[in-house]
């Protein structure tokens, strides 16, 4: 049975999309809620899990046999287990283009994107859901503690079925290893794999060095830059680009990387409670982790692309997360100090006069107040979900 159902910002999105088009197209981590949003949401049309080994060998074995059993449509579920599918579907699709009549969800990116490209390129609307926002998760109940927040992660099943966060991260995990690694790619030395993901941990919300990553993790730089990719096909991990303009070589080019649920993240670093995480040395890295993923998914949830950058000069100064509205870029600093500092403003200031923009900028901080400092603001998370909702409305 599908989990308890919470509603979803990304609804609207949905429905856009059905509205024009016959396919949706709905990726994101495995646990993240596809199936029980899809099944919720088109609860008129047939559900087909392709996860079930005899389901699938039956769609293997006669694609057409099983479309035309399905005239008005279905949701197919881990669309990416059988890929030739979408060749069939694409027949189908043409001969009846009416909208909303197929929902797809797959939960490993590259396999799923290739193919729908390939297939369905012009007749599929792709969105991604992640893990609950903490503003869905607001619509449930009262926000939790910053350490609880980063603690618990965003993963339905904790919210909603009061799975311990410890249990759920585990097992979440060793599926991920056990399971999708092998169907994604052939790596005979999982522990060494292990390692390597919980050295990305450790690196969350930092430079990413690759040839330092691979020395850590005893590979070659070319086996990190396959197993990375892996990461983000997967939706475990993300690399955040930094900003580019033509200004030679004063800005470093290496992107940054952050866990798509930082607790997944706590988890891999050994925090086995909130308490672990208030003197751990990484605990203003995972806020900022929150927070940019937090910006992602408000992004994602309205049908946009993530388009998140940070700036670095060479020199350090750095913004932690340039949002985009429109053309425009917004600068965003990110502290998990509870006392706004004005100098916190300095590196927002120093982006202006290289960028040449006139846009005000957020300090988000983990207090609770918003305070506002001629064109910028400091504000907590309320404040910045706030601030993020009303992007949504404009």
């Amino acid at each position: 049975m599908p989990e308890p159902y919470a509603a979803r910002a990304i609804e609207a999105a949905m429905a856009r999309i059905t509205m024009g088009l016959p396919v949706l197209t709905l990726m994101g981590p495995r646990q993240s809620g596809k199936t029980t949003l899809a099944r919720t949401h088109f609860s008129h049309l047939p559900y087909v899990s392709l996860e079930n080994p005899d389901q699938r060998r039956a769609v293997e074995l006669d694609p057409r046999g099983f479309l035309a059993a399905h005239p008005e449509g279905a949701v197919i579920d881990e669309v990416q287990r059988v890929p030739q599918l979408l060749s069939y579907l694409q027949e189908v699709v043409d001969l009846r283009p009416h909208p909303g009549r197929w929902v797809l969800t797959g939960s490993h990116n590259l396999m799923l994107m290739e193919s729908v490209s390939q297939s369905l390129a012009g007749r599929s609307g792709l969105l991604t859901l992640l893990p609950f926002s903490l503003a869905e998760l607001q619509a449930l109940r009262p926000l939790s503690s910053t350490d609880q927040l980063l603690w618990q992660g965003g993963y339905p099943r904790i919210h909603t079925q009061g799975v311990d966060p410890l249990v759920h991260h585990r097992s979440y995990y060793q599926t991920f290893v056990e399971r999708d690694l092998r169907s994604l790619l052939k790596i005979h030395d999982l522990s060494r794999f292990d390692t390597f993901v919980r050295l990305c941990a450790g690196r969350v919300g930092q430079l990413l060095n690759i040839a330092s990553l691979a020395n850590d993790a005893a590979i070659s730089p070319s086996t990190a830059r396959e197993w990375l990719g892996l990461l983000e096909a997967a939706y475990v991990l993300i690399r955040v680009p930094p900003w580019h303009a033509n200004i030679g070589k004063r800005l470093v080019k290496s992107p940054k990387l952050y866990f798509i649920d930082v607790g997944l993240a706590c988890y891999l670093l050994d925090i086995e409670e909130p308490g672990h995480l208030h003197n751990h040395p990484l605990r203003g890295n995972l806020f900022e982790n929150l927070v940019i993923i937090e910006a992602l998914k408000n992004r994602l949830n309205r049908g946009l692309e993530g388009r998140l950058h940070f700036f670095r000069s060479a020199s350090g100064d750095e913004v932690d997360l340039l949002f985009p509205q429109g053309p425009a870029l917004t600068p965003i600093e990110i502290k998990s100090g509870a006392t706004m500092h004005t100098g916190w403003l300095n590196n927002i200031d120093k982006w202006r006069k290289i960028s040449g923009s006139k846009h005000g900028g957020l300090v988000i901080y983990n207090g609770d107040q918003v305070m506002p400092y001629h064109i910028d603001h400091g504000m907590g998370l309320q404040g910045f979900l706030g601030w993020l909702d009303k992007q949504g409305r404009a």
